[in-house]
C-alpha cells in the first residue's frame, strides 16, 4: 500500500500537465486548481486503501491525466450554468424564467463593460435618478402617469402595502389570498409592510356589498390580486374592476390591483384566455397596478408599480425603496425588452417567450419532425424516436389549466429506462432537461432554437454512452 501511495505524483507535477494539456486553465485561480487536484488524489488514497487500486503503473500521471482533467475541469465549471430546456414550459422558474431577446442581452453587455450614466443627468451634469432610464416607456405602453421599478413584483407589493397602509386594514376578497412560488403569500408580504388584512366574501363567491360592508376608519386600501396562477371554476364571482374603482372612489379610498405575470399583449389569438393587461386593469379604474417583468412580459427580474404620479411619487421617497431597488443590468435589459414593444408585430418576433407562447401547432409539429431525424441519423438504435402530439404550459404561474398544443418527440433507449436517461442527462455540458411520459424521454421543440440541436445531440450521445456503461456494468 506504501508503494501505491507513493506512486501519487506531486501536485505541481500535476498542476504544469494540467496547463500543458489545456491552456486555458492558466487563468484559473492557481489556489482553486490546488486544490481540485488534491481532492482528486485524495479519491485515488481511498482506492488503494478500499483495495480497488492495486496497480502503481495505473497511478501513473500519464495514466490519470485525462481522468485528472475531466476532474479538474468539471470543478470549474460556473455554479450558475446554461440548460436546454426541452420541457415546453416557457417561462421555468427553476430555469430562470424568461429568456432575454438579444437587444436585452446587447443592452446589459453594454452597460456591464464599462461606466454608465446610470444615476447620471447628461443634461445638466448633475445627480440624475435611475427610475427614469425606464419610466417614460412603461408610461407610453401602460397608459400610466408615472412608474417605479424594483427588483421583483412580491417587493412591488410590500413597497406599494408600506407606503399606503402601514397601520391600517387593506380589504382583499378570500378568493384571492394567493401563495406564489417558495410559498410566499400575500397576507404574509401584508403582514411584513405594517398592514392589517381584512378578508371579505366566501372563498369561490364575492360581491360588492361585501367590500361595502368591511370599509371602516382604519380602512387604507382595496386590494385586488389577480389569481394567475390557479382558476375557480364552477359556482364563482367576483367584483368586476370598475364597479371596485367606482366604490373605492365614492369613499376616497385607492384601489390597487396586484396583476402578478403582468403583459402588455392579448394572447387570446393564440389559444389562450383573455387575461387583463396592464394598459387595460389601470383604464379600468385600478390608482397602481404591480406587475412582473421576467414572467409573460419576457424581460429581466424586476416589479414595476405604474399608475398615479402623485402616488409613485410618494414611493419614489419611501426609505424602502432604496433597499429594493433594482441594478444598471435590470434597467438596460427592461429598457431594451420595453423599447421592442412600441412595435407589437417585433415584439412577437424578437421577445423569446412571446415568440415561444405564440407558436403555431402545425410550425412545431414540423420543427419536431426535422429535430426527430437528426435524432435517428445520431443516435441509430440506441434509442426509438417517435413524434406525437401533446402540450405545452405557458409557466411561471401564469395561464394556469390552459395549454398550448404540440408535438412532443419521444425517445424510449434500446438499454436502458427512460428515468435512467433523464438522469444521465442532467450531469451532461450542458444538462438537458425534459418530460417523462408514458416510459418516454420527451423533447418539446417549443423551448429549443435550432441552434440548440447540436449541442443536444452531444449530449444525449453522451448520456446515453455514460448511462449504458453504468447498466452494463
Amino acid at each position: 500500500m506504501n508503494e501505491l501511495f507513493r506512486a501519487i505524483p506531486a501536485t505541481d507535477l500535476c498542476l504544469d500537465a494540467l496547463t500543458g494539456a489545456d491552456p486555458e486553465l492558466e487563468a484559473a485561480p492557481r489556489v482553486l486548481l490546488r486544490e481540485l487536484v488534491t481532492a482528486f488524489w485524495d479519491a485515488r488514497r481511498e482506492d488503494i486503501r478500499a483495495g480497488h487500486c492495486r496497480e502503481a503503473a495505473r497511478l501513473s500521471l500519464d495514466a490519470q491525466l485525462p481522468d485528472l482533467l475531466a476532474h479538474v475541469r468539471a470543478g470549474l465549471r460556473p455554479r450558475l450554468r446554461p440548460v436546454l430546456n426541452a420541457t415546453g414550459v416557457v417561462v421555468h422558474t427553476n430555469l430562470g424564467r424568461s429568456v432575454l431577446a438579444e437587444e436585452a442581452r446587447q443592452a446589459v453587455a453594454l452597460a456591464a463593460g464599462g461606466y454608465c450614466n446610470l444615476e447620471l443627468n447628461l443634461g445638466t451634469g448633475g445627480r440624475g435618478s435611475r427610475y427614469e432610464l425606464v419610466e417614460e416607456l412603461i408610461c407610453r405602453l401602460s397608459g400610466a402617469e408615472a412608474a417605479l421599478v424594483v427588483n421583483n413584483n412580491a417587493a412591488a407589493v410590500l413597497l406599494m402595502l408600506d407606503g399606503f397602509c402601514k397601520g391600517g386594514e387593506v380589504i382583499v376578497s378570500r378568493g384571492e389570498l394567493v401563495e406564489i412560488g417558495g410559498s410566499f403569500r400575500i397576507p404574509e408580504v401584508m403582514e411584513k409592510s405594517g398592514a392589517r388584512l381584512r378578508e371579505v366574501g366566501a372563498t369561490n363567491r364575492t360581491h360588492l356589498r361585501d367590500y361595502a360592508a368591511a370599509i371602516n376608519e382604519n380602512t387604507r386600501a382595496l386590494l385586488r390580486v389577480h389569481t394567475s396562477n390557479y382558476r375557480i371554476v364552477g359556482f364563482h364571482a367576483a367584483v368586476p374592476l370598475p364597479e371596485l374603482a367606482s366604490l373605492a372612489r365614492g369613499r376616497g379610498l385607492p384601489l390597487f390591483e396586484d396583476l402578478g405575470s403582468g403583459s402588455f399583449m392579448d394572447f387570446s389569438p393564440y389559444g389562450l384566455p383573455n387575461e387583463p393587461t396592464v394598459p387595460s386593469v389601470l383604464a379600468g379604474g385600478a390608482d397602481l397596478v404591480t406587475f412582473s417583468g421576467d414572467k409573460v412580459l419576457g424581460g429581466p427580474q424586476a416589479g414595476i408599480i405604474a399608475g398615479r404620479r402623485e402616488m409613485v411619487d410618494t414611493l419614489k421617497r419611501d426609505p424602502l425603496t432604496r433597499a429594493l431597488r433594482c441594478d444598471k443590468l435590470c434597467l438596460a435589459a427592461l429598457e431594451a425588452t420595453l423599447r421592442l414593444y412600441l412595435d407589437p408585430d417585433k415584439a412577437r418576433e424578437r421577445i423569446p417567450t412571446l415568440r415561444r407562447i405564440c407558436l403555431r401547432p402545425e410550425e412545431l409539429a414540423k420543427r419536431a419532425r426535422a429535430l426527430a431525424a437528426r435524432l435517428r441519423k445520431a443516435l441509430g438504435e440506441a434509442c426509438a424516436v417517435s413524434v406525437r402530439p401533446d402540450v405545452s404550459r405557458v409557466g411561471g404561474g401564469a395561464f394556469p389549466q390552459y395549454d398550448l398544443p404540440t408535438s412532443l418527440v419521444c425517445l424510449k433507449p434500446a438499454r436502458l429506462s427512460a428515468t435512467a436517461l433523464k438522469n444521465a442527462l442532467l450531469d451532461t455540458d450542458p444538462p438537458l432537461l425534459g418530460r417523462l411520459e408514458d416510459d418516454h424521454f420527451c423533447l418539446d421543440p417549443r423551448t429549443l432554437e435550432s441552434n440548440e440541436y447540436p449541442p443536444l445531440l452531444r449530449a444525449l450521445q453522451t448520456a446515453l454512452h455514460v448511462a449504458d456503461n453504468k447498466h452494463t456494468s
